[in-house]
């Protein structure tokens, strides 16, 4: 008797685009039409665009990790793991579970939604002293270890390590980097005032980049207004600059200038997913190539949307043009994919993704943001209104939403208690450390472990 098995769509990533995908599958097909599966190590969707108010204290991390059970219908199921090699032919993926064990998932259709990582280039000492802010974990440490340098630099006699525990770098110029350093200096400004032995004045934030301007995304006015904010409070923004090598207790920037610090923060831009190399499909800029349907070309039932795909944008009407890695991109794409999914599983037409930006914002804390909602640019509250505005709206549960509101306004009537949680105290992390890049295989690994599984699998 010949067994009926349904389709198996295989979901990789739960970021903005693979929730998003999810959630519209979950609502769009029918009960027993197809058996969804998501791959994620978290069972909840991260809200990136306010890490730096975790790391600054000013939401909890719980506050931006929305659980993904609470706002599914519960029929989809979830490997707690990540993928680590996708096998085109065979239509299997590898999967490392957090148990570190190998499994290999099959499947009929696969949305490949494993988002970015970090990008780093081979600078001595790098990976090896900076911290990133792609993570919550990340976010959560480096909040402990700002706490720490002013709790080590209140409880030391020797100047000069005082002095460098209370310098700080930020490297990029970009939203993260700028909201990060915003944020952050924010803290230890508001933190210095309980420690009475401490000289404000030898708190110092660095924020660099190699580029000319600051997040030239938002035009010369508004980046230049973002830079007047950082230098009023004190910020020294470096452009044109970056580092040259890293210790444990300097940096050296590309001018020649050596800055004594325990701190460095690298936040210069991301790069697709490892997993994308080990398709042996064509990219773009380490982007997965995909036409404006987000199908891979000549791969039946593969598609792939996000920071690790390289969409067309059909919106800007140029040839080559391809959709930047934004929450908002992702969300839509999210959409258009999980509806592109069901087409082809139904035999119907697909759909381009179109999809014009609305509008970019960026909190610098308290009363001071810039936005450019619609081509309007707006600064001081009224972007700040804006800003929050537009995060608090795209957080997916109504939990989720109170949560902020409720961070957001103790904060602003209670403050901060600057209080160290202490995780990993005696155990330091760096950017290496929390992304798990070395985990993928190479396109010879994959191979290698569906043939083992499959000879394994046979009578």
């Amino acid at each position: 008797m010949d067994t009926v098995t349904r389709p198996r769509i295989l979901v990789v990533g739960a970021g903005f685009a693979g929730v998003e995908c999810v959630r519209r599958l979950e609502r769009k097909l029918s009960p027993g039409e197809a058996d969804v599966t998501l791959v994620t190590p978290f069972a909840y969707q991260l809200y990136l665009p306010l890490l730096p108010q975790v790391a600054s204290g000013v939401l909890t991390p719980q506050s931006i990790a929305v659980s993904l059970r609470r706002s599914s219908r519960y029929r989809t199921r979830i490997i707690p793991g990540g993928a680590i090699g996708v096998d085109l032919a065979a239509k299997v993926c590898v999967v490392r579970t957090i148990t570190d064990k190998i499994v290999n998932e099959a499947y009929d259709y696969i949305v490949l939604a494993p988002g970015s990582v970090t990008r780093t280039f081979d600078i001595p000492g790098l990976t090896e002293h900076a911290f990133g802010m792609k993570t919550l974990a990340e976010a959560a440490y480096v909040r402990d270890h700002v706490i720490t340098q002013l709790d080590l630099a209140d409880a030391s006699d020797d100047p000069a390590e005082r002095a460098a525990r209370l310098q700080f770098v930020v490297v990029g110029g970009g939203y993260a980097g700028t909201e990060t350093a915003a944020c952050l200096q924010r803290l230890t400004h508001a933190a210095v005032k309980r420690y009475p032995r401490l000289d404000p004045k030898l708190i110092k934030w660095h924020l660099i980049d190699i580029a000319p301007r600051l997040m030239p995304e938002l035009g010369a006015k508004l980046g230049n207004s973002a830079q007047e904010v950082l230098k009023q409070r004190g910020i020294d923004v470096s452009l044109g600059v970056s580092i040259e090598k890293a210790s444990a207790e300097e940096v050296t920037f590309t001018d020649g200038r050596v800055v004594p610090t325990h701190t460095l923060i690298w936040t210069a831009g991301v790069v697709a997913s490892p997993l994308i190399s080990t398709l042996g499909a064509e990219t773009v800029k380490g982007r997965l190539a995909v036409d404006a349907e987000m199908n891979l070309p000549g791969s039946d039932g593969v598609f792939a949307l996000g920071d690790a795909a390289a969409v067309p944008d059909m919106a800007k009407h140029q040839d080559g043009a391809v959709c930047p890695p934004t929450a908002q991109h992702a969300m839509r794409q999210g959409r258009v994919v999980a509806d592109n999914v069901i087409a082809t599983l139904r035999g119907l037409p697909r759909e381009p993704y179109v999809h014009k930006d609305l509008g970019l914002v960026v909190d610098l804390g308290g009363t001071d943001a810039v936005s450019k909602p619609l081509g309007i640019e707006l600064r001081g509250l009224p972007a700040q209104a804006v800003a929050r505005g537009y995060h608090w709206s795209a957080l997916r549960t109504n939990v989720a939403r109170t949560r902020v509101m409720t961070n957001w306004l103790l904060n602003a009537v209670a403050g901060d208690d600057f209080v160290r949680t202490g995780f990993q105290a005696r155990k330091p992390a760096r950017l290496k450390d929390f992304e798990y890049t070395d985990s993928y295989l190479t396109q010879e690994q994959v191979r290698e472990q569906v043939a083992s599984a499959a000879a394994v699998d046979r009578p």
